[in-house]
C-alpha cells in the first residue's frame, strides 16, 4: 500500500467534499419527500457528508486490500442518509418506496445477514442509490448516497455499541462479556420490535371503534385524532400515517368545504378505494393519509389539485392522476 495514493486519495476527497454538501442536503430534501408522499410514518431522516478523517480511515483499508482500486469510487458512503423508524414493516415499505423511485446499486439486509449465520446483533438495511439520470451501474459520488434504514431500537443499539467499542476503554478481559452483554441486548431488542409492530397492529385494528378527543373546538378542522380513528377504520390494512400529516390533510379537507367526519363519509361514499389503490400500482402499503389524499384526487380531480395546499405539489399530482380509472 503506498502512502502517497492514500495522501493523494484524502487531498481528491477533500477537494470534492465542498460540492457533496449540498448533494448531501438535496439527498435528504429528496428521500424525506418520497417517504412523506408516500403517508409512511418515521421518526427522523438526517444526512451527513463523510468527514476527511473519516474517508482517510476507511480509504487506508480499501487501498490495503486492493491497491488497484478507485478511492473515490470504492468508498460508497460518502454521501449518508440515514432513516428512522418505529417497526420493521416500515423499513420494508421505505425499502420499496426508493426503489421505485431511485435506482438502487445495492441492497444489504445486514439483520438477515446476522440472522442467517444463526446470531444476534448489528440489524440495519443499507441501500446504495442513484439519482443520476439513465440507468447508472457505477457509484459517482455525486449523484448517489448510501441509505441506511433502522427502526428506533435497532438505532438506540447500534449507537450505543459503536460509541462502547470505538471509544477503545474497554480491558482485554472483559471483551468476552461485553460481546455476550450486547447479544442479550440484539435478541431483546429484536423481540421487542416485533412486540411494537403487534401492539401497532393491534391498536390499528381496533382504532376505528374507538371513542376520541374531538380536539380543539375553536379549529374549524377535522382533528388529526379523529381523522387517524376514522381513516383506521376506512382503510383497515393501511399504515399509520406521520402526525403532522394527518393535521396536513385536514387542512386541505377544509379547503374542500369538509370540517366533519359526517361530511367526510358522504364525499367518500361513491369513492372505489379499492379500485383507486389497485390503479396506483403500489408495491408497497401505502399509509392511511396517502390513500385518502388518492381518494379525494380521484373525487375532485382538478379541483384537489388546484387547492391552495397542493401548490408545492401539483405535477405530482397530476403526474399520479393519470394512473386514475376514467
Amino acid at each position: 500500500m503506498s502512502m502517497r495514493r492514500i495522501d493523494r486519495a484524502v487531498a481528491d476527497y477533500t477537494a470534492l467534499r465542498e460540492r457533496l454538501l449540498p448533494a448531501t442536503d438535496e439527498f435528504v430534501e429528496l428521500v424525506t419527500g418520497i417517504i412523506d408522499d408516500a403517508g409512511i410514518n418515521y421518526l427522523s431522516v438526517t444526512g451527513r457528508t463523510k468527514s476527511v478523517g473519516s474517508f482517510a480511515a476507511k480509504v487506508r483499508g480499501v487501498l490495503t486490500a486492493d491497491s488497484s482500486a478507485d478511492p473515490l469510487r470504492a468508498v460508497t458512503d460518502q454521501v449518508g442518509v440515514r432513516v428512522i423508524t418505529y417497526v420493521q414493516r416500515d423499513i420494508d415499505a421505505v425499502a420499496g418506496l426508493l426503489a421505485e423511485q431511485l435506482t438502487v446499486l445495492d441492497d444489504r439486509d445486514l439483520g438477515e445477514e446476522t440472522a442467517a449465520a444463526g446470531r444476534f446483533g448489528y440489524a440495519s438495511r443499507h441501500l446504495l442509490v442513484s439519482r443520476a439520470d439513465g440507468e447508472p451501474t457505477a457509484y459517482d459520488p455525486q449523484f448517489c448516497a448510501s441509505v441506511q434504514l433502522r427502526t428506533v431500537l435497532q438505532h438506540a443499539w447500534a449507537e450505543f455499541e459503536h460509541d462502547i467499542r470505538y471509544k477503545g476503554t474497554v480491558p482485554p478481559e472483559q471483551v468476552p462479556d461485553l460481546d455476550r452483554r450486547f447479544t442479550l441486548a440484539a435478541g431483546l431488542i429484536e423481540l421487542a420490535d416485533r412486540e411494537f409492530q403487534a401492539i401497532r397492529d393491534r391498536l390499528q385494528a381496533g382504532l376505528g371503534d374507538s371513542s376520541v378527543d374531538a380536539g380543539d373546538a375553536l379549529d374549524p378542522r377535522i382533528s388529526a385524532q379523529e381523522l387517524a380513528t376514522f381513516l383506521a377504520g376506512r382503510y383497515s390494512s393501511a399504515g399509520w400515517s406521520r402526525t403532522e400529516h394527518y393535521a396536513w390533510i385536514s387542512g386541505l379537507l377544509l379547503e374542500l368545504g369538509i370540517a366533519s367526519l359526517d361530511e367526510l363519509s358522504a364525499t367518500l361514499r361513491d369513492v372505489d378505494s379499492a379500485a383507486v389503490t389497485a390503479a396506483m400500482g403500489y408495491r408497497y402499503p401505502p399509509g392511511a393519509v396517502r390513500r385518502l389524499d388518492d381518494d379525494l384526487l380521484a373525487r375532485f380531480g382538478d379541483a384537489y389539485v388546484g387547492l391552495h395546499g397542493n401548490a408545492h405539489r401539483r405535477e405530482a399530482l397530476e403526474a399520479r392522476r393519470t394512473h386514475l380509472p376514467g
